[in-house]
């Protein structure tokens, strides 16, 4: 079965040569020449795999048509990657994002920057249809033992039987899973050969052309040098988070100060250049994993340094809380308290979502992956992760841990500050 991709573009042209540059993959493609024709297209068809779509078009551009795609429920899942001649500003790149697009690519178009983004959307479509398979056959399996328990018809060889299946498939879905995670992971690091030469040659146009190129030029490099300083940051943030699934799982007795501390010295400077104060009450040492664990305090201490108030020094208090009173729910809650412009509570779930952001990215640097990467490492312990927020008053991250050994704690309070 060949891949469905939909082209829109008004002009026939264009659509030709897309198409000969994807037509040796095999791919099935359907041409629309408007944003209006592709509206019709998608009412019969829903089984696209991708959309490769112009943003200039008349009467109904780019994202507009995106923006109504995606208003039907069955069309969401379809990636769309705009085709656009023009360098628009991180406001209309925001823009198009935000209407569901999930990449662009610039006019002329590279066929092998076209093939490679277009092969990583068919595999990623592929590997989603396994899943449903996978899904749809559990489903189907759970509904017949089901019913089948329900009309006390099985004998006990078939239940045991069944349940052999059963376990069976869920073996496979969480193959199926680790294969994603695997293939996000080298997606991502394939990505970063191609970025460092972008960098490379960036550094090499500023430092032996400066004298030739215009001051629009320079700003158009620069712009050039930010994007690919924040997809470096990107792709590492992915290879972190893919990996950690991955890695092996050392757990031992840790002293959390240590850990702290390091993760502290790492941030020095951002302490310094914020005038920020930071306060820590002595922790309890941990069952952990201490490769883990620094990655996870860092991310919650970068982040209350980065949405720090304007011209208000960051104050950050952590400390914990120890419960080994119930002899069957023994844990240790940390906090991590800061006084910065803290968001909305009813956000507060959605914080730890993959690429969520509640704040302006042009203000805010960042990836939107740092606090899913939290959850997932807490998750890894057993644990879980919650925050506590009110707008302009300051945010509180708890991170809740199984007590595997106890410790005494003294409250002996440890102030690091700024010199």
């Amino acid at each position: 079965m060949h891949e469905k991709i939909l082209l829109i573009d008004d002009r026939e042209d264009n659509l030709l040569s897309i198409e000969t540059i994807l037509e040796q993959k095999g791919y099935f493609f359907v041409k629309a020449n408007s944003g209006r024709q592709a509206l019709k297209i998608l009412l019969g068809e829903q089984d696209f795999a991708l959309i490769l779509m112009d943003v200039k078009m008349p009467n109904m551009n780019g994202f507009e048509t995106a923006a109504l795609i995606y208003e039907r429920e069955k069309l969401r899942h379809i990636p769309i990657i705009f085709i656009t001649a023009h360098n628009y500003s991180d406001e209309n790149v925001f823009k198009g994002y935000r209407t569901g697009a999930v990449d662009y690519i610039y006019k002329p178009i590279n066929p092998d920057l076209l093939r490679a983004k277009v092969a990583v959307f068919i595999e990623l479509y592929k590997k989603n249809r396994k899943l449903l398979a996978q899904e749809q056959k559990l489903i189907a399996i759970n509904k017949s033992l089901e019913n089948e328990i329900n009309e006390r018809k099985l004998s006990e060889e078939k239940v045991k039987n069944l349940n052999v299946q059963l376990l069976q498939n869920i073996d496979r879905l969480e193959a199926a899973n680790k294969d994603l995670e695997r293939f996000a992971f080298m997606a991502s690091h394939d990505m970063q050969e191609p970025l460092r030469k972008i960098r490379i040659f960036c550094d090499r146009l500023s430092s032996r052309y400066k004298n030739v190129i215009d001051g629009e030029g320079i700003m158009c490099i620069d712009k050039i040098e930010q994007s690919a300083n924040r997809m470096s940051m990107l792709i590492k943030d992915i290879l972190t988070f893919s990996k950690i699934s991955a890695e092996e799982k050392v757990f031992a007795n840790s002293d959390l100060n240590i850990l702290l501390n390091e993760v502290l010295t790492e941030l020095d400077l951002n302490v310094r250049e914020k005038a920020a104060q930071i306060t820590v009450e002595r922790l309890p040492s941990l069952n952990v994993n201490p490769v883990l664990i620094r990655p996870l305090f860092y991310n919650l201490l970068s982040n209350a340094l980065k949405y720090s108030k304007k011209d208000v020094p960051p104050q950050v208090r952590i400390y914990s809380e120890v419960n080994s009173n119930h002899p069957d729910n023994k844990y240790c809650r940390l906090y991590f308290e800061d006084n910065g412009i803290g968001f909305d509570q009813r956000y507060a779930e959605n914080i730890f979502g993959m690429f969520k952001r509640l704040h302006n990215k042009t203000e805010y640097e960042g990836t939107g992956i740092g606090l899913a990467l939290c959850k997932k490492i807490v998750e890894e312990h057993k644990g879980y992760i919650s925050a506590l927020s009110r707008v302009n008053e300051g945010s509180t991250f708890i991170v809740t841990l199984p007590l595997f050994l106890e410790e005494s704690v003294k409250k002996e309070p440890v102030r690091m500050s700024p010199n």
